[in-house]
Formats: structure tokens, C-alpha cells, sequence
């Protein structure tokens, strides 16, 4: 069996876009050049905003475009008890702790001491702290809901111990000029990791999933390279094997801005319904051969 595996995995939230295909176009044709596999898997644990009538048209869009991948296709909202296991392993390293303040509060607590707040890939990084036992204890009696965080700087004392300093491989998108990168999770805060009423997160699900089917190279577009820090960090944690990382250019409209699935003239149903061919798309998005 090839030592190459990739994946393509989007949240069927809306119709997809020439972002979409251009992204899962690079890693299907990685995996070919490789001689290795290409794997389809449906993040869909955001329940309110995942439909299954967008995951139809996703496999239909991404067949159109001539894409085929392996059979069955793993659903990340079959499997929150796997997630929750994940969970389980870093509550029981003593690593996340319950946070039970609101968005709002967060944002407060930031504004009240902004110089202490790094600007991160998801906004100003909060930093918070377990409640006092006691309190948490009636606070959870209560059902008040709260979010599984990670707490950051236990979290990296601990994997640094079992693995040395934290780093990632990232390659150059054609799979040229590797280079080792320190990983600084710290730019994430004391990230999300789970909630009370969702189960867990992207990050924990991807890194568990990755792992999980053997994943050895991560291609995705470059507004995700900095999650590998607080992945690395995670698969620290968990003993997970780490892959390797690409990351690729945005597709962008005429004014530059990166396309959204709200860019309804951008969608590939909207393409195929005006006339376009997928040898029209694979070779606007370069993939001429």
C-alpha cells in the first residue's frame, strides 16, 4: 500500500465554488501523482448549519469535475462518540478545563486588558483559568452551558515532555523545499476544543479523523496553515501521528477577495447551469491535463 494519503474534507454548509474545486483538484491530483490514495470526508458536526441536500450536491459537483474518491465516506457527525473519547484523553491529562463565559464576556475581559491579548487566527486570543471547584460544581449541576478549552501553556508543558519541542513539516505545494517549523499554539489562546452542546470542534475532529484514516499529507488552502500549530500541539497530546502539510493560493474574485459560498455566480451549479464544462473549470483553475 502507497505511503501517500490526502483528503479533501468540506462542511456541506452551501453550494460550493470555484474555491472548492480548486482545492479539492490539488489533492486529488497530488494523491494521483503520488501513486496514492484521495479520501472525501463530510465534516458536518456544525448540525445547524450542515444539510444533507448540500453534501449531494458537493458529490455530485466534485464529480462532475471528475473527481472519485474511496467508498465509504466517513461523516464526522456519525462518530462524536470517537470525539468525545479524544475528549475524554485530555481532560483526563488535565489539560482543558470548562469555560463557562459567554462570547460577550470574552470579548469584555479582552477590551478590559488588550495589551495581554495576541491578535490570533481566530481573533484576540483569550487566556482563562479553571472556576474554583466548588463553583464549577454548581455551575454544571445548574446545566449552565459552557466550552471545553484547552489550556494552552499546561497543555504544551506536558506534549514537550513526551515529544520535545513541538514542530510541523510543511512542504511547498508541488511537494518541493521541506522545512521543520516551530509550532506556537499560544497564537490560538486558550482555544475551543469541545462544547457542552456540540461535542467538540474542527480541530479536535480533524486531527482525530486525519490520524484515524492515515492521512500522511494535509493539503488545504493557506488560510488553514495556521491551524498546524494548534494541531501539532494536539497530536502531541493524543500520541497521533502527525502528517505533512501543504497549504495552497486562495481563488479569488476580479476584486481580490477570497470567494465565499454566498458567491452564488461562483458556484459550480451555477457554472454548469450556464454552459460550462468540467474541462472548462479544471483548466480556468490551471488543471489543464
Amino acid at each position: 500500500m502507497t505511503a501517500f494519503v490526502t483528503r479533501f474534507a468540506p462542511s456541506p454548509t452551501g453550494l460550493s465554488h470555484l474555491g472548492h474545486a480548486f482545492s479539492a483538484l490539488t489533492a486529488f491530483e497530488a494523491a494521483k501523482d503520488a501513486g496514492g490514495r484521495f479520501l472525501l470526508r463530510i465534516e458536518d458536526i456544525d448540525l445547524t448549519r450542515c444539510r444533507p441536500e448540500f453534501e449531494t450536491a458537493l458529490m455530485e459537483d466534485l464529480a462532475w469535475i471528475g473527481l472519485d474518491w474511496e467508498k465509504p465516506v466517513r461523516r464526522q457527525s456519525a462518530h462524536f462518540a470517537d470525539y468525545d473519547r479524544a475528549l475524554s484523553k485530555l481532560i483526563d491529562k488535565g489539560v482543558v478545563y470548562r469555560c463557562f463565559r459567554t462570547r460577550k464576556e470574552v470579548i469584555d475581559e479582552i477590551a478590559r486588558a488588550p495589551h495581554l491579548a495576541v491578535d490570533g487566527p481566530e481573533g484576540p486570543a483569550f487566556i482563562g483559568a479553571p472556576l474554583d471547584p466548588l463553583e464549577e460544581e454548581e455551575l454544571v449541576a445548574q446545566g449552565a452551558p459552557f466550552a471545553w478549552r484547552l489550556s494552552v501553556s499546561r497543555a504544551r508543558e506536558i506534549a514537550e515532555t513526551r515529544t520535545g519541542a513541538l514542530q510541523f513539516t510543511e512542504q511547498d505545494i508541488d511537494g518541493g523545499n521541506e522545512k521543520r517549523i516551530d509550532a506556537a499554539p499560544e497564537i490560538f489562546g486558550d482555544a475551543i476544543i469541545a462544547r457542552k452542546d456540540a461535542g467538540t470542534s474542527y480541530h479536535l475532529a480533524s486531527v482525530f479523523d486525519d490520524a484515524l484514516q492515515g492521512v500522511t499529507h494535509v493539503i488545504r488552502g493557506e488560510d488553514l496553515r495556521a491551524a498546524a500549530h494548534l494541531h501539532t500541539l494536539l497530536q502531541a497530546l493524543l500520541g497521533l501521528a502527525a502528517p505533512v502539510y501543504r497549504h495552497h493560493a486562495l481563488i479569488r474574485d476580479e476584486t481580490g477577495k477570497r470567494l465565499a459560498k454566498r458567491d452564488k455566480s461562483a458556484t459550480l451549479r451555477a457554472l454548469r447551469q450556464g454552459g460550462a464544462a468540467p474541462a472548462d473549470i479544471r483548466r480556468r483553475l490551471g488543471f489543464a491535463r
